[in-house]
């Protein structure tokens, strides 16, 4: 954009809010100059989860990697805990594992050139631990744990199995459940899954679970990523984010199983999106522990700082990569992980600079991994708390972000709640209109995309192939479900399958049923059958 244009230009942040050409004491709002005399590591933590901040705990560095079969992405995750990774994040194939399917399902085979592009196939407690073998299960890196294991309870199941069959104590295995509602039923809407409803029961029972048996993990960490990087804009990704906080913390009050603090703490660990608006991203995470502290304090009493200290994973916007110039997006990627470590998040991933061609390369991995190594070890970031504290845009922006995102919050309310606005399509339509407004200004030339809007030259000293490395995932997924069925004690399964589904309709908590089912080598898409067979599907508000 020329200097000229930008005499009419409209100034505005990503997410719409009108910026000023500098900013003073006035523009920050008194309440909130009230707030910034907290210091870091004090309520209400918008300055910074720990007073030291970086100095005394280093952002985790934690990368999603995951493809082909189950060696396939064992492999990727030991590759990255030695180029120095500090915890591994286990994604599954998204053809089976966000349907419940089996490699034979008919919708799988119709598609059986994609298995394994976008995870390793996880179809029994075989699978799950090939692709654990070796790994640092009981080495907490940090907070939460070495592993975040993604599609619960039968992964988490399966996880746990495995690390008891290797001796270890669950009562002190580390590690975070995923649980978000985010990416299925927003960001990636799949073709089968159960009702929202039945979802929050089973988060829920995961969380009781963890409360009694696994106190040092992390059940559910919500993923406002999935819903920024579908197209909610910052205010509107902080509020939904704590909209489904309050769906979760609402259901337990409701059942009165474990206390409430308790609760809270299981899912005070997020998941949110860092994208290209440096400050506007920087200051989003300074306000989502603001508001955490603000919700649990004015709607449940909850003060504990244990509790309110709100921890927060980060990663990089894969919606960001071009596949046009692909090495432009290692300076993409070091300027959104820039934004999330002036905002002093506790755990980072970096989206690889191929990602917008294929599943990230060794190469592109290890990049994501040196970007925060650079940035820790060369930039001296680490040696101040909350460096941008203090600032009058900073502070500023940090409080409109936080009244937005609670007017946006309310919003959702008065739609009947998080979940409501899933099952309507309410917030399907938000996302949406926002995806579309970015289109348009990208087309008008009002928003500009290096490669891709302006310097659109396709000459490069450089060419990226992206990676492929899937070929045979389908058939050696096929050959080792046959394998399974073959060899497991089918008494056993069976009995175990009829538990499960017996718990399932009676309401009991699932968890323990699902255990037993891992054990007794029940697959995936048995399981998946009997969560058709009692919950049916969810009605998708997606027209198409």
């Amino acid at each position: 954009m020329s200097v000229d244009n930008n005499k009419d230009r409209e100034w505005k942040s990503a997410s719409g809010l009108p910026l000023q050409p500098f900013y003073s004491e006035r523009d920050v709002p008194p309440e909130h100059r009230e707030r910034m005399s907290s210091d870091p590591g004090e309520a209400p933590f918008q300055r910074g989860a720990h007073p030291g901040g970086y100095r005394t705990k280093p952002w985790r560095i934690f990368q999603l990697s995951g493809f082909g079969k189950p060696e396939d992405e064992n492999e990727r995750i030991r590759f990255l805990l030695e180029q120095g990774e500090t915890g591994f994040i286990m994604e599954h194939d998204r053809n089976t594992g966000d349907h419940c399917y089996n490699v034979d399902h008919p919708d799988v085979v119709a598609r059986r050139e994609d298995v394994g592009l976008t995870g390793a196939v996880m179809q029994s407690v075989r699978d799950i631990d090939i692709c654990m073998k070796d790994l640092p299960l009981a080495t907490s890196f940090g907070h939460a744990g070495g592993a975040v294991v993604q599609h619960a309870p039968f992964a988490l199941a399966g996880y746990w199995t495995v690390a008891r069959h290797r001796g270890l104590d669950l009562a002190k295995l580390p590690g975070t459940g995923q649980s978000d509602f985010f990416l299925t039923y927003l960001g990636c809407v799949t073709k089968q899954q159960i009702p929202t409803r039945d979802g929050l029961r089973f988060n829920a029972d995961i969380m009781e679970f963890c409360d009694k048996h696994l106190p040092r993990w992390v059940p559910v960490s919500i993923a406002g990523y999935n819903g920024a990087d579908t197209g909610l804009n910052a205010y509107q990704e902080l509020g939904a984010l704590f909209a489904n906080a309050v769906e979760y913390l609402e259901e337990i009050k409701r059942r009165k199983t474990m206390p409430l603090e308790n609760a809270a703490r299981a899912c005070s660990g997020v998941n949110f999106r860092a994208s290209m608006d440096l400050f506007e991203e920087a200051s989003k995470m300074r306000a989502a522990r603001l508001m955490w502290v603000q919700l649990l304090e004015r709607r449940y009493g909850i003060t504990n700082p244990k509790v309110a200290n709100l921890r927060i994973h980060c990663v990089t916007a894969g919606s960001r990569m071009t596949y046009q110039q692909p090495l432009n997006n290692i300076v993409r990627g070091t300027v959104m992980a820039l934004a999330a470590a002036l905002g002093g998040v506790q755990s980072l991933g970096v989206s690889g600079y191929d990602e917008a061609l294929s599943i990230p390369s060794e190469h592109a991995h290890q990049m994501s991994v040196r970007i925060q190594q650079i940035l820790q070890e060369e930039t001296n970031i680490q040696s101040v708390t909350d460096p941008l504290g203090g600032s009058y845009y900073v502070e500023a922006l940090t409080a409109e972000l936080v009244e937005r995102a609670w007017g946006f919050f309310e919003e959702i309310q008065e739609q009947g709640g998080f979940l409501a606005t899933l099952d309507s399509g309410w917030l399907h339509e938000r996302a949406a209109e926002n995806q579309s407004e970015d289109f348009r200004q990208q087309e008008s030339g009002e928003q500009v995309i290096i490669g891709v809007t302006d310097h659109q030259d396709d000459i490069s000293p450089f060419e990226v192939d992206g990676f492929m490395g899937v070929d045979d995932a389908y058939d050696v997924a096929l050959a080792r479900l046959q394998e399974v069925r073959r060899t497991r004690r089918e008494a056993g399964a069976s009995q175990a399958l009829k538990e499960l589904e017996r718990v399932c309709r009676d309401g009991s908590n699932i968890m323990p049923a699902m255990m037993d089912a891992l054990e007794s080598e029940v697959t995936l898409g048995e399981i998946g059958d009997v969560y058709r067979s009692v919950f049916g599907d969810w009605a998708t508000p997606i027209q198409t």
